[in-house]
């Protein structure tokens, strides 16, 4: 949907769609609507914060709105065939130009969706950025997310009504304890009637760390994110299960795997994580999406 953001709306396999579903209907958005007054489904790209902030730059105080600038702008289509595209948008807070071209493949065991992504300070200072990917897959009751064996703790960013803990606390993975004295598998997923919703961070991660998987049983596929810890050296998992957003209508329930460049949410936190583009300078990065068949569960 080039002109919502450049929204990936749909993923299907046959009759089954693996994105979040729209909360309210597509709409043209604002500068400064919050996230929760969109559709908050399918896919988008958080740049250059999740979490709207204020900082400042080299030319003053800027603010960035609630997940970025470009799930609010229209992106340009430059080129497009039946299995490829590539589009570009210009974020309005800072002066940063995203290109995105995506691959969509065939493999024997599946189907594979290659994405490139370049980002160019078109600005004439210094400019701080971070960026998460925002794929809302759907799930049910009981599918598995699947983490390298190496981590085995996450860093909390947020957590409602602090079922796992504060923001910085840390949590163990996969059973993890919950308030007041419970504990829960993190691995497995729920339904809205469970009403939680926690934001976690794996990382930095190694170069073999390079993956998160979501096995959706029902359907009898596996959903592996790729991508290379070199350059986005961080994981966000957003596990929603009725817990948002806050308030009556419908809610998510969604697993995220995010490829991120920075363990926090807002780019207004800094640390050995932080990155900035010099005027005229490019960076690139990978990401990649396999749906791969996987005995179907029974019972």
């Amino acid at each position: 949907m080039p002109p919502l953001g450049g929204k990936i709306a749909s993923l299907r396999v046959g009759p089954d769609e693996l994105l979040q579903t729209p909360l309210n209907p597509y709409a043209a958005r604002t500068r400064t609507m919050a996230f929760s007054e969109g559709d908050a489904s399918g896919w988008d790209e958080c740049l250059p914060s999740v979490a709207g902030c204020t900082l400042k730059t080299e030319t003053g105080s800027i603010t960035v709105p609630d997940h970025g600038d470009l799930w609010r702008v229209p992106w340009q289509v430059l080129n497009a065939t039946e299995d490829s595209a590539t589009l570009r948008a210009n974020c309005f807070s800072l002066p940063l130009q995203m290109t995105r071209s995506l691959l969509l493949s065939q493999r024997p065991s599946g189907w594979q969706l290659q994405l490139l992504y370049s980002l160019t300070n078109l600005g004439a200072y210094c400019v701080p950025w971070s960026w998460a990917a925002h794929p809302l897959f759907a799930v049910d009751t009981s599918d598995r997310v699947i983490l390298p064996n190496s981590i085995r703790s996450l860093a909390i960013e947020g957590s409602s009504g602090d079922y796992l803990g504060a923001r910085g606390e840390t949590v163990k993975w996969p059973q993890a304890r919950t308030f007041p004295r419970g504990e829960t598998d993190l691995s497995l997923t729920h339904d809205a009637h469970r009403s939680t919703g926690d934001k976690l961070f794996a990382g930095p991660l190694t170069p073999s760390d390079n993956w998160a998987a979501l096995e959706r049983k029902r359907l009898g596929l596996r959903l592996t994110v790729h991508f290379d810890p070199v350059l986005t050296p961080y994981l966000g998992l957003w596990l929603c299960y009725g817990g948002w957003p806050d308030g009556d209508g419908k809610k998510q329930v969604c697993v995220a795997l995010e490829p991120s460049t920075a363990p926090v949410d807002s780019l207004a936190l800094t640390g050995p994580w932080s990155r900035s583009l010099e005027p005229g300078e490019t960076c690139t990065w990978p990401m990649e999406l396999r749906i791969e068949r996987m005995p179907i569960h029974k019972g």
